[in-house]
Formats: structure tokens, sequence, C-alpha cells
């Protein structure tokens, strides 16, 4: 079961991307579910609805359809779920740490232009879904943000359909190979520009830390260890002093 929270993708805006909170968005965990409401108009990549490319002030459903390891297909809805506006391709992006809210992010875009969808987290998940451009927008976004852009290698998937929920699209983008346009124009490999899950450098930030204290030095070999007082010397020495001295008369008449 969800409850509508408003999302607004003005107010938060930063330099480099827009981030929103939803402060107590719920969503159906098994779909992720969440239900937002845009303040002001918001693009979108993906396989939509003809006349939605740009989603217009309003509230939607956002719901994944498919998941895979490497992708996943979300769909957008209206606010009563009658309608599919658009099916996207999205793949992993990953957060060090994740909230109990709804999380949206937007690439940077011109004064002027509607601010561009760039990802979606789910409350409590450390992965979100990073939504992929076609290439010639991805080009477009990366070079006004300085950021590299996830985008479609293919050109051939059409963008303006009158069914962006029909099973031939979403098999299309299940399969569709994925490269990311760098600022420069550059097309490279995905993977390049993904971010891992820092696995092992968490491992060695929680790590407890070991205190190795310095062994003491060995004792030479030819030095015998002090283990008892030196009384008992001192005492022997004085004994063997008197009978010396009871001797020396007996030594003396032998002499005579």
């Amino acid at each position: 079961m969800s409850v509508s929270k408003v999302v607004t993708t003005s107010v938060f805006c930063l330099a480099l991307m827009g981030t929103v909170l939803s402060p107590g968005a719920k969503a159906d965990d098994w779909n992720r579910k969440t239900v937002m409401t845009f303040s002001g108009p918001v693009e979108i990549p993906g396989v939509h609805l003809k006349g939605w490319g740009v989603l217009p002030a309003g509230t939607y459903v956002f719901k994944i359809l498919d998941s895979q390891s490497d992708r996943h297909i979300v769909q957008i809805f209206n606010a009563d779920e009658t309608q599919v506006y658009a099916t996207i391709l999205a793949i992993p992006n990953y957060r060090l740490k994740p909230t109990d809210k709804t999380v949206v992010t937007f690439r940077e875009r011109p004064a002027g232009e509607p601010e561009a969808l760039r990802a979606w987290f789910y409350p409590g998940e450390n992965y979100g879904e990073e939504f992929v451009y076609p290439k010639a927008k991805a080009a477009e976004l990366a070079k006004v943000s300085n950021l590299p852009v996830p985008a479609l290698q293919s050109a051939d998937l059409q963008q303006e359909v009158a069914t962006p929920e029909a099973p031939q699209v979403v098999q299309q983008l299940a399969q569709a190979p994925v490269v990311a346009v760098q600022p420069t124009g550059e097309v490279v490999e995905v993977a390049q520009v993904e971010q891992p899950a820092p696995v092992q450098t968490a491992q060695l930030q929680a790590a407890p830390q070991v205190t190795v204290a310095s062994a003491p030095a060995p004792a030479p070999d030819n030095v015998l260890p002090q283990t008892a007082s030196n009384l008992p010397l001192i005492a022997l020495c004085g004994l063997l002093a008197l009978a010396g001295g009871l001797m020396i008369p007996a030594i003396r008449k032998l002499a005579l």
C-alpha cells in the first residue's frame, strides 16, 4: 500500500543535479511503487506516450516492471494507474548512505528548460535507478553537466509510441545495448563510469583497530637471569673469611 507524498523538483536543486526528498513516501517493496508529485515540468527518457517526453507538473506513480542484475525496466503511470506514460530503461546507481525517504535527482539543464530526470532511489536502498537516455540527448546532457550519461547504443528504438507498455517495447529495452557518453562526446563502455559498491573499502573502515605492543629484547645467552637476593652470597663470603681467620694460628704453629 502506498501513501502519496509531495516531491518538489525545484526547491532542492543543486549545482549539477537537483535532489528531492519525500519525507514520508511509502512504496511497495516488490515493485517499489512510489507516488510522486512534481511542481514543475520534468523531462524523461525512454519510450513514452506521444507528446509525453516532458511530464507536466502533477502526480505520477513510478513502478519497477522488470528487474535484472544489470538493468531495470521502470514505468511511469498517471495518478490512478490507468495510463502508462513511459517505459524507461535504468541501470544501477549506487549511493553510500541510504535514507528513509524517496530521493529523485535531476541533471543540470540550461535556464528555462525542464529538468531532466536522472535517478530515483527507493527508501532504505543503496542502489537506485539511473535512467538511460537516447544517445543524442545523453551527449547534450553530458556536455551541459560535465558528467557522463548512460545512453542507448541503438538509435533504432522508437521513442514516441501509442502504447509504451507494449510487450515488444519492454523486450527491446531489456535487450538494448547500453553505453556511456562522456562530456567530450566520446562513447565508452558503461562499466567505465559506473560507481561500484565500495565493499572492500567499507570492510577496511569497519575493521577493529589492533594495537601491537613491542616485545622486550631477549637477554644475551651468557648472562644468567637475576632471580634471587645477594644476601646469601654475602653471608657465605663472611663465613669463609671467619674460617680463614681461625686457621691462621694453626698454620703459624706448624711453621715453628
